[in-house]
C-alpha cells in the first residue's frame, strides 16, 4: 500500500502506517466528550485511548500474521490505514483449514482484547471514573471491530471463513474464491446503498456522517473484493506455466568495469531498461537495478564502476527452467523484486519479469484461452 512509513518490526514482519489511519487517531481522542473533566484529562485520556486501540489493532493483524506463519503462509508486513489493517502475504494459505484459523484469529484477538478491558472498566467504576470511560469505550471499540470483520464479505475476516468452508466443502480454491468475491462485493454494494439512504432519509435520527462512513466502507469492501478476485484470475491463470515458457531471452548484459555515468549515458537512457546482468569476461558475476544506482551520490558516478554497486550473484535470487511461475512469483514478492534470471547447468538462459507474465495474461486472453 503506496503512502505509507514503516514504524518497527515485530517478530520479523514489517508494521507500516497509512496516513489514513491518523483520521482515525483524531476521531478516537476527540470522541471523548464529558463536560465535567479538565481539558487536561480531557487529551490525556482521548490520546491514551487512540493509543490503545492502535496496539489492539496490531494484536489484531499480528494474530492472524502468527497464526498465518504457523501454518506456513509467509507474511511480509502489516499496514494499518483507515479501515484498519492489511497484512502483505507472498502467498495465500495452501488448506482450507489453515485459512479458517488464520481468519477467525483475529477477531477472536480482539474479542479478549475486548474482555480485558470490560473487566478493568468494571474493576474502575467506582474508583477512578476516567479510567473506567476509556476501558469500557476501548472494550466497545475491540467488539465492534471483532463483528464488524466478521461480516461475510471478502476480504474480511468473516469473507476468509466463508471462503474456508466453501473451499472445505467443494475442494476447489478457485471457485471458493469467486464465490466468496463475488459475496463480497454485493455486502460492499449494500452498505453503499445503505449509506446513501441514511444521508438522504435519516432515519432512527441517524447522522449523514454515519452514512458517509458506511458508503465509505462499502465502497472499500467492494474494491478490496474486486481487487482479490483479479489477483485470483492472475494466479489461476499462470498455473501450469514454467520458467522456460514465459521466460524472455531479449535481455542485456553491461561490462563489470564500466563508470555509472557510462551505464547510464550509454545504457539506461537508450534502453530504458531498469535491470541489467553484469558481465566479467563473458562471465555473469552479478545483476543491477536502478537502485542500486540511486544509492550512490551522482558526484561520484564518474569514477564508481558497475562492479562496485551491483549485486553480487550469490545475492541474486534465481530461477530455474522447470520451475512452476507461481512459485517464482511468489519469490519475487517476498523478496520485493519485479525480475529473476533462470539459471540452467550454472549459466543465464532468460530472464523472467513481471511484465513477461502480464504480457502472457493479455495473450491468453486475446486467443481467448
Amino acid at each position: 500500500m503506496s503512502n505509507a512509513f514503516n514504524i518497527g518490526k515485530l517478530f520479523g514482519i514489517q508494521f507500516r502506517l497509512h496516513y489514513t489511519w491518523f483520521i482515525i487517531f483524531i476521531l478516537v481522542t476527540v470522541s471523548f466528550v464529558y463536560p465535567d473533566w479538565s481539558s487536561l484529562l480531557y487529551w490525556a485520556i482521548g490520546i491514551t485511548t487512540s493509543l490503545l486501540f492502535f496496539a489492539s489493532i496490531l494484536a489484531h493483524e499480528l494474530a492472524h500474521s502468527l497464526v498465518g506463519r504457523a501454518n506456513d503462509v509467509p507474511i511480509i508486513s502489516i499496514t494499518l490505514f483507515i479501515f484498519g489493517g492489511v497484512a502483505q502475504m507472498t502467498r495465500e494459505a495452501r488448506s482450507a483449514k489453515a485459512e479458517l484459523k488464520m481468519a477467525v484469529a483475529g477477531p477472536a484477538c480482539s474479542l479478549v482484547i475486548a474482555g480485558l478491558f470490560y473487566i478493568i472498566s468494571l474493576l474502575t467504576e467506582n474508583t477512578f471514573v476516567p479510567l473506567a470511560n476509556m476501558a469500557f469505550q476501548l472494550a466497545f471499540i475491540n467488539t465492534a471491530l471483532a463483528v464488524f470483520n466478521l461480516v461475510p464479505g471478502f476480504p474480511l475476516d468473516g469473507g476468509r471463513v466463508f471462503r474456508s468452508i466453501l473451499w472445505q466443502v467443494t475442494g476447489n480454491y478457485q471457485r471458493s474464491t469467486k464465490i466468496a468475491t463475488q459475496v463480497g462485493r454485493g455486502i460492499g454494494f449494500l452498505f453503499i446503498i445503505a449509506g446513501i439512504l441514511i444521508i438522504l432519509l435519516r432515519p432512527f435520527n441517524l447522522n449523514w456522517f454515519t452514512g458517509l462512513w458506511l458508503a465509505f466502507i462499502g465502497w472499500f469492501i467492494e474494491n478490496a473484493a474486486s481487487a482479490t478476485y483479479r489477483q485470483s484470475q492472475f494466479h489461476e491463470a499462470l498455473q501450469g506455466f514454467t520458467a522456460s515458457q514465459v521466460m524472455t531471452t531479449d535481455y542485456q548484459t553491461i561490462p563489470a568495469n564500466i563508470t555509472i555515468n557510462q551505464l547510464v549515458q550509454g545504457y539506461i537512457f537508450t534502453s530504458s531498461q531498469g535491470y541489467f546482468l553484469v558481465a566479467d569476461e563473458g562471465t555473469i558475476i552479478g545483476a543491477l537495478t536502478i537502485s542500486n544506482i540511486k544509492a550512490v551520490s551522482q558526484a561520484n558516478w564518474a569514477t564508481m564502476q558497475v562492479k562496485d554497486i551491483m549485486t553480487p550473484m550469490s545475492n541474486v535470487k534465481i530461477a530455474y527452467p522447470d520451475q512452476n511461475v507461481l512459485s517464482i512469483l511468489e519469490q519475487m514478492t517476498e523478496n520485493n523484486v519485479n525480475q529473476m534470471p533462470v539459471f540452467s547447468n550454472g549459466k543465464v538462459i532468460g530472464l523472467i519479469t513481471r511484465s513477461n507474465l502480464i504480457r502472457l495474461l493479455q495473450i491468453r486472453s486475446q486467443l481467448r484461452i
